[in-house]
């Protein structure tokens, strides 16, 4: 069991005829994920609104922002539990046999347009066998190709255009690799949560977008970029690209910082809660 607190403050300044947001910053609620000691603080008198989604458990806020500055916090305790399996055990699962929730992560979406991936999906990993060894062959081709950089990237940028650029951040390896999967029937999706053991050389600590793909037993974790440690992610938002989770969504006149995030991982062998590491280990918080 891994225990994360971790707590994120994003901050606005508000037009004079107020804006509608649409926040997706708690913690997702899941079988292998349990949130306590949550606390949520609103710098206006306002009343907020949330939302669940009923598959993926992602969680949503919608308030009705005052004009001026506004600040919204959220902080929690997060425990996550991790399958972990031998990767050569762990297979590919034939279409046929997927189970029905699933199969929407096989089409294309606005930023991971598999349909135009399939000759270079087939010329590049058509021939490995099939399991969770060629999703990692993906996911370091996908690293080696793209090269991180900040700010070279925006929220129009899809797949093709990081493959042919050559450069991107988290999301843009994220949705690379999902395409590739997706155009070998393999079903993937985005997942955001926070960059927990990045290199402070890239940056203070953000929001991160990973990737998920379903194999035998269940979703696996794959940090597509390769610059934060999967053990140390908290499942945020769960869709078929960025464009299903954006951490804030703003409707209205609106100006926005930088959200200021903090994360600690409670170490406490005692306890049961070491200190989130790498490991070789097929990793899941969805697998049975």
């Amino acid at each position: 069991m891994i225990r994360i607190e971790h707590q994120v403050s994003l901050q606005y300044q508000i037009g004079a005829a107020g804006a509608d947001l649409i926040l997706n910053i708690h913690a997702a609620q899941t079988a292998c994920q349990s949130v306590g000691q949550e606390r949520v603080h609103i710098s206006q008198p306002v009343v907020y609104e949330m939302f669940v989604d009923p598959v993926t458990r992602s969680r949503f806020m919608r308030l009705r922002a005052l004009p001026g500055w506004l600040q919204v916090q959220h902080s929690a305790s997060v425990d996550v539990r991790h399958h972990q399996r031998d990767p050569d055990a762990v297979g590919e699962v034939a279409v046929s046999s997927l189970p029905f929730e699933t199969l929407t992560y096989l089409n294309p979406s606005r930023y991971c347009q598999s349909d135009q991936f399939s000759q270079l999906a087939m010329q590049q990993f058509g021939a490995w066998p099939k399991g969770y060894r060629r999703v990692q062959a993906i996911q370091r081709w996908v690293q080696q190709r793209v090269r991180f950089t900040p700010n070279v990237s925006d929220t129009n940028t899809s797949a093709i255009e990081t493959l042919r650029s050559g450069q991107g951040v988290c999301r843009d390896f994220a949705h690379l690799m999902i395409a590739l999967c997706r155009a070998l029937c393999i079903p993937a999706r985005f997942s955001t949560g926070t960059d927990w053991g990045a290199d402070p050389a890239l940056g203070p600590p953000d929001f991160h977008a990973y990737v998920e793909v379903y194999l035998e037993g269940g979703w696996y974790i794959f940090d597509a970029s390769g610059t934060a440690i999967p053990m140390g992610f908290i499942r945020i938002g769960t869709g078929r690209d960025a464009a299903d989770v954006p951490f804030a969504s703003m409707y209205g006149g609106v100006m926005a910082q930088a959200p200021v995030i903090h994360s600690r991982a409670i170490e406490d062998t005692r306890r049961g809660f070491p200190q989130p590491a790498h490991t070789d280990c097929a990793l899941s918080t969805d697998a049975g």
